[in-house]
């Protein structure tokens, strides 16, 4: 087999959660379903010259667990959310009290927030985003350009949810959310630092459950920490809005063409079991031929 001949692919699950999920299925079938899907998978794989498959399952549809007989289960880490749906009052049942009383201090200071649904532009939030993360120092796959954006309205306008904090006319805080069905999942925020002390974060919540309380949304998905620790600062955070509610994220690493990937690392000299997946990426292709 000569690999410079063809094009190999690797494949992964766009940023987020994914992963296949069964939508409908009768009643007892399932493993069925599953098993026909996993060989056809595997069939256009192997003809789409498809070697492997990092994929994202999703936590709030649990779609994981319906394929553990195709897919290897690797559990990465808990995520949370707000309730909406079993509390009549979610911010009393799901945010911590010390979040509760920093909300309503702010609020009697002044503060003030609107929602906008399928806003025209997002100026005002590029600003804050920006701002905030050069203030963390962050990685530059995080700041996203103008093309991202304008791809997000024009893509999901319906769906884009922003809130905005505002203190005696100035915007302190803003954050880009997604409504799709019956649920809101918080993408990305900016705060001004010199605003801090008036918990605009803890008010972007605020206006958020209040929103999809009133719109009939079930819940809010926060996401999970930056590692799988239980100690993790982010997950953490998040936490202070879902203290009921958490979430079991799971990943899996697929090899659909084991010959090809076996090849591919002996080529570049990594062990098929190391840590990085796939393994063959974590040193320089060379040309192969067998």
């Amino acid at each position: 087999m000569d690999l410079r001949e063809e094009a190999f692919y690797d494949i992964t699950t766009p940023y987020g959660y994914g992963g296949p999920r069964i939508s409908d299925c009768k009643e007892g079938a399932k493993a069925e379903l599953v098993a026909a899907f996993h060989h056809a998978f595997e069939e256009y794989c192997l003809q789409e010259n498809i070697i492997s498959e990092f994929v994202r399952f999703h936590p709030l549809f649990t779609n994981a667990q319906d394929f553990e007989s195709c897919y290897e289960l690797t559990f990465r880490r808990y995520t949370t959310g707000t309730n909406l749906k079993d509390f009549d009052d979610p911010i009393k049942s799901e945010f911590s009290r010390s979040k509760q009383k920093s909300v309503q201090k702010a609020l009697k200071a002044g503060v003030e927030y609107r929602v906008i649904v399928n806003p025209p532009d997002l100026k005002e939030f590029k600003h804050l985003y920006y701002e905030t993360m050069n203030r963390r120092g962050a990685a530059s796959v995080y700041y996203f350009d103008d093309a991202y954006f304008d791809g997000l309205l024009k893509s999901f306008g319906p769906s884009i949810v922003v809130v905005e904090v505002v203190y005696e006319g100035k915007i302190i805080a803003s954050g880009l959310n997604f409504a799709y069905g019956k649920f809101i999942h918080i993408h990305l925020s900016g705060t001004l630092q010199e605003y801090q002390d008036l918990s605009s974060a803890f008010v972007m919540r605020y206006a958020l459950v209040l929103w999809g309380k009133e719109h009939g949304m079930e819940l809010i998905h926060e996401g999970g920490g930056l590692t799988g620790k239980p100690d993790d600062p982010l997950y953490l955070f998040k936490k202070q809005f879902g203290k009921n509610t958490e979430f079991s994220f799971y990943v899996s690493y697929k090899v659909w063409n084991q010959k090809v990937y076996d090849l591919l690392c002996d080529s570049v000299g990594v062990d098929k079991e190391h840590a990085s997946f796939p393994a063959y990426r974590s040193a320089p292709l060379k040309l192969v031929k067998e």
